[in-house]
């Protein structure tokens, strides 16, 4: 097997940057270790990798970008989070397991917000965000964490402090998934915020809670169910639709026909997860067949190669996807056992002599 040795050293030595990049009783570099099948052996500020040359390479790369991270700040040392490592991996593409030299394709399509800037970790993402930009409506189709949603509210954040656009609207259809969940009291915000919470939390922490509360207040920023879209034409707008595979066909037709001049549509949704009645067809699979070909549409579809999450959530829908089919296969299956069995039974009727055929005629 090709195994690769690399030593560095991380200067200056500092042992709180030190403590907080390998996290905990060494925690961030044992993730290291397991995530890319190498091993890590330190004495003070110097490393020594050894494992494949690939997986070396990206490790030594990620902690000399972390420990510029943990630069101190005002006397305060960052902390390097488990998520942080997780990131730095997908970001590196070790993974996919390519020799293949790494595109930097997060800088052309960075977004800068108050609170930082914000990148795309996979180049799925990245060609999502330029898509964002280039077209007027947008599709991110994927399973659940691959920042579709977050990525597309950074876009509108994004748009709106450069003054290219004068709102953002934020929109998703009000369907229970699969619970009951009764009787909601209070007023129409409050009996809809339970629906919109995600794009509320990623709006929090781009631009701060008390700017959202204040946008929202000057209706700057709108947050409303898809039923109240009805009507509207929407001028100098970021409108997105979230969880859009829960739409019906006359929901998407209605929606998409609201988009007015200088604005932007972005529709999030995965069709694995599907929460309409069995006899309504998602009105996102249906924009997928009926737009594919419309040149000013942007389709992007996202893997759980792309699931930036806890590393467990791309092997979840790994797991599902194999699941669904092998399920899918089983039930083809047994629909041409059925139809076999069918053309059979057809076959033997039509084969059988008829009632009398056998007996001789009368004298």
């Amino acid at each position: 097997m090709n195994v690769d040795t690399k030593e560095i050293i991380l200067e200056p030595a500092d042992n709180n940057r030190l403590m907080s990049l390998c996290g905990p009783f060494d925690d961030n570099i044992k993730q290291l270790e397991r995530r890319l099948g190498i091993e890590i052996n330190r004495r003070d500020n110097a490393f020594k990798l050894v494992g494949k040359p690939l997986c070396v390479d990206a490790a030594a790369n990620i902690l000399l970008t972390l420990y510029v991270d943990t630069a101190p700040v005002r006397g305060v040392v960052a902390d390097i989070e488990p998520e942080k490592i997780h990131l730095a991996i997908k970001e590196s593409r070790v993974l996919e397991q390519t020799a293949e030299s790494v595109p930097d394709f997060g800088k052309a399509v960075n977004i800068q917000t108050k609170r930082g800037i914000i990148k795309p970790r996979t180049p799925n993402q990245a060609q999502y965000i330029a898509h964002i930009l280039d077209h007027d409506i947008t599709f991110g189709v994927g399973p659940a964490g691959t920042g579709k949603t977050y990525l597309a509210v950074a876009a509108a954040v994004d748009a709106l402090e450069r003054q290219e656009i004068r709102r953002i609207m934020l929109t998703r259809p009000a369907v229970e998934a699969g619970e009951k969940l009764g009787f909601l009291p209070g007023d129409l915000s409050q009996k809809v915020d339970p629906y919109l919470r995600p794009l509320y939390d990623a709006l929090f922490e781009m631009l701060g809670f008390e700017r959202v509360e204040k946008l929202i207040e000057r209706n700057v920023i709108e947050v409303a169910p898809l039923a109240y879209m009805r009507g509207r034409t929407l001028n100098d707008a970021f409108i997105i639709l979230d969880e859009s595979q829960n739409t019906t066909i006359e929901q998407m037709k209605m929606f998409l026909t609201r988009i007015g001049f200088n604005s932007k549509a972005v529709i999030t949704g995965d069709i694995t997860q599907i929460d309409l009645p069995r006899n309504a067809k998602s009105g996102l699979r249906h924009a997928i067949e009926v737009l594919a070909e419309v040149e000013e549409i942007s389709f992007n579809f996202f893997h759980s190669e792309d699931v930036v999450r806890h590393p467990v959530v791309a092997r979840i829908v790994v797991a599902y996807e194999a699941w669904e089919a092998a399920d899918q296969k089983r039930k083809d299956a047994q629909g041409e056992q059925r139809r076999r069995e069918a053309q059979a039974h057809y076959h033997l009727q039509n084969t059988q002599p008829a009632a009398g055929d056998d007996q001789e005629p009368a004298k």
